[in-house]
């Protein structure tokens, strides 16, 4: 069973290599698509943008329009002003020249608003394309480097996974679909020693009975608290043996 663990333990070793490239890629790539979520932001602020400004144009165009067609009319009242004869029409006349005015005057100061709104806009406008031009200047060369980071995360753990195939292959069917299911469910070190008594994951005090199985090495035991696998290390063999030597020299001392 020993043996069989130890085999075990090797391909570990390599699956935490290969976790920690995963990991690390995933970091990277988060990278990535945070530098193109805020190039994407401000391509869409851009974008809304111009589109508003368009709208700005468009409303401009109609208003003067509007003004044009009330100064003509006022022209063509003023006019006719000339030859009115009768006082009643003489009043109306100007009654209603006077509400052109009026009219005109609102036309003209709205227009006014509106021009003053699409010189702040396209300000505005230029401002974020100034931002996203700097900004995709600015990342491109992070990007770059990030690819090549990507690049030889790949490479490596290629590397790791040809190492692991013959592993696999050689490896106890039985006790590597337990290694399995037990890695995808933690992602960490699911193999791991007794350390003074303890189960070196979880770190929970086990019993005589559990570590003296795991010494004999006769069938796999799992940690009652977390389930990974428990094996005795080499350390906690060098350490039953120093121990009781040290308890006999100072046996000896004492007499």
């Amino acid at each position: 069973m020993q043996d069989a663990l130890k085999l075990i333990l090797d391909i570990q070793d390599l699956d935490m290599q290969m976790i920690r490239l995963m990991r690390l890629k995933k970091e990277r790539q988060k990278e990535l698509s945070n530098i193109a979520a805020i190039k994407k932001d401000l391509q869409r602020k851009v974008l809304l943008k111009e589109n508003e400004i368009i709208e700005i144009k468009k409303t401009i165009r109609l208003d003067e329009g509007d003004v044009q067609e009330v100064v003509d009319n006022l022209k063509k009242l003023e006019s006719q002003q000339g030859s009115i004869r009768k006082v009643e029409e003489f009043n109306a006349l100007s009654h209603e020249i006077s509400g052109l005015e009026r009219e005109k005057t609102a036309k003209e100061l709205r227009l006014s608003d509106l021009i003053d709104k699409l010189a702040v806009e396209e300000d505005l406008l230029k401002g974020l394309k100034q931002s996203l031009d700097q900004t995709t200047v600015s990342s491109k060369e992070l990007e770059e480097e990030i690819h090549q980071s990507l690049h030889h995360i790949n490479e490596e753990g290629s590397q790791l996974k040809k190492q692991r195939d013959p592993l696999v292959k050689n490896a106890d069917s039985e006790i590597f679909q337990i290694y399995e299911r037990l890695l995808r469910n933690k992602k960490s070190r699911v193999v791991v020693p007794i350390e003074n008594r303890s189960c070196s994951g979880c770190h929970i005090l086990l019993t005589a009975q559990d570590e003296n199985m795991v010494r004999k090495g006769e069938r796999l035991v799992f940690c009652e608290h977390c389930s990974r696998i428990l094996f005795w290390s080499e350390s906690e063999i060098m350490e039953g043996r120093v121990a009781p030597r040290q308890r006999r020299r100072r046996a000896v001392k004492a007499g």
